[in-house]
């Protein structure tokens, strides 16, 4: 999802692939034993997924797929810690002027992609111009962003029309900003064999079955610890729960809800979960009537029970939430005018002179919760007299639908946030990259556009609450709950934390033989 992120689409990926690293397409791997090449150094983790990548081209995929494996093959200039303060990666340290307007950073020495090559200055200016000047999917984040220049093969200045105090979070927050190798790019393999400078290499890509990782030895941190990663896509949480538990899997995310109680108490497994600093939400696509109508996104507002929502999707595992932002944040805004009332919702879509509405639901299988929640959707808006169709599609036709703008409501998360930026402005400002339900007012842009330049944290918190309440009361996004991050893995693994930003990193793990 995004990361929901999505806007531009690849057809899914319909061959085996096999890189520098010895792996042919298709190649079996012993699951407990040694790895490609044959070390044995650390076995080769066997992760399952829910869902497959709809490309591996970090700066265009925004599925969240795509970014579980690439966060694993790519590094940024600098990286979110486990309490997402932003440290040190490809660069090792930075300086900024005196009015804000330049940041100078100094590369780590040494550093080479997983073919050899090395990384220098001039990978990271063509990196983020390639973004910029593409249009790409996080374009967004270098609207101040005047130039990029590589004054030497060790140096990288980026000059600021505005102060930016959130620019570590946006060359860093995820691996969309990822360094890439220009080669790799202009060759077009880049969409399905990538070549990064993190600690993993892909290997073989065999379509709608797994992707296989082998280690990078050219990786500045160190020699990873796993001869590699196997992520297999499996979207029942319950076949997924089985393979942990057969021994066949040693990581998953794709837990079944109603059972992570009972295995976080249980001594099978190790199932760790944590409050996370994602959304999830409806969104109503003001391109179509009546949608376009405040009144009706308000009347679908009042209609939802959040509540009966998230405990049918999550279980227990997610807080009620009526903005974007947690409750654990300094930025959350403590704002819920929507109180589950059917009459309120009904007498609005009364006065809008809306009857007898069908409205189309898109979900995707792939994130089974998305099919739970939208029947409890269904079953509320039912009583409101709105007949829900929901469309299930897997989730490269969800994004290409989205981006097409082919629905009238569809359901999903935004994951992975960090700064309040990343929370509001590309998915609800009009110029917005992900702004897909084509939402439209002029003071949320301009108290967005102020709060992303603001250097006074208080001013800053001030006009993101006051958009924040607008972005609400205008129903731009019917915001439902915060989910927690639950994962679990087998008493083999060790190494492995769960993190808040939902990434995931498996370059200080190991395996037990």
């Amino acid at each position: 999802m995004s990361r929901s992120r999505s806007g531009v689409v690849a057809a899914a990926l319909a061959v085996a692939l096999a890189v520098s690293a010895g792996c042919t397409a298709g190649e079996s791997v012993d699951v407990d034993g040694a790895g490609p090449g044959g070390s044995g150094a650390g076995g080769v983790l066997q992760a399952a997924i829910s869902g497959e990548p709809d490309q591996l081209d970090p700066h265009k995929t925004s599925a969240y797929h795509s970014f579980q494996v690439l966060e694993n093959v790519y590094d940024t200039l600098v990286e979110p810690d486990e309490n997402l303060e932003m440290r040190p990666s490809l660069a090792t340290k930075w300086t900024t002027s005196d009015d804000q307007l330049t940041w100078t950073f100094t590369l780590r020495d040494g550093v080479r992609f997983a073919d050899g090559a090395p990384l220098t200055a001039e990978d990271v200016v063509y990196s983020y111009q390639r973004i910029i000047t593409g249009k790409l999917n996080a374009a967004y984040r270098f609207a101040t962003v005047k130039s990029v220049t590589a004054p030497d093969p060790a140096t990288v200045v980026v000059a600021l029309t505005a102060p930016t105090p959130n620019l570590l979070a946006n060359l860093g927050g995820f691996k969309g900003v990822a360094i890439v190798q220009r080669g790799n790019v202009e060759s077009g393999a880049i969409t399905t064999k990538p070549v990064g400078s993190g600690p993993f290499a892909v290997a073989a890509y065999t379509s709608g079955d797994s992707i296989t990782l082998v280690r990078n030895e050219n990786w500045w941190g160190g020699t990873p610890k796993l001869d590699g990663v196997t992520f297999t896509f499996v979207k029942d949480p319950t076949v997924a729960l089985q393979n942990l538990r057969g021994g066949q899997v040693h990581w998953t995310d794709n837990l079944p809800p109603q059972q992570v109680p009972a295995l976080r108490d249980g001594d099978e497994l190790t199932v760790e979960s944590a409050p996370s600093s994602d959304y999830w939400y409806v969104a109503l696509n003001q391109a179509r009537k009546p949608y376009d109508e405040v009144a009706v996104r308000r009347a679908i507002g009042f209609a939802l029970d959040r509540e009966a929502i998230t405990k049918a999707a999550k279980f227990g595992l997610a807080t009620v939430n009526q903005t974007a932002i947690p409750k654990a944040s300094a930025f959350h805004y403590d704002y819920a005018p929507y109180s589950h009332d059917p009459e309120q919702a009904r007498r609005l879509l009364g006065e809008a002179g809306v009857r007898g509405l069908t409205m189309d639901l898109m979900v995707t299988s792939e994130y089974p919760e998305t099919v739970t929640a939208a029947q409890v959707i269904a079953a509320q808006l039912k009583d409101v007299g709105v007949t829900v169709k929901i469309r299930t599609l897997d989730f490269a036709q969800w994004l290409d639908e989205q981006a097409k703008g082919n629905f009238d409501a569809f359901l999903l998360g935004w994951l992975g946030n960090i700064d309040p930026d990343e929370f509001y402005y590309a998915q609800h400002h009009s110029a917005g990259t992900f702004n897909f339900h084509k939402y439209r007012n002029p003071t949320v842009d301009r108290l967005l556009d102020q709060a992303r330049t603001e250097t006074d944290q208080g001013t800053r918190k001030q006009r993101y609450d006051q958009a924040a309440k607008q972005i609400v009361d205008d129903a731009s996004y019917l915001y439902l709950y915060n989910p927690d991050v639950v994962q679990g893995w087998t008493g083999k693994v060790s190494g492995y934390r769960v993190r808040a930003d939902r990434a995931i990193r498996f370059r200080d793990v190991s395996l037990a033989r």
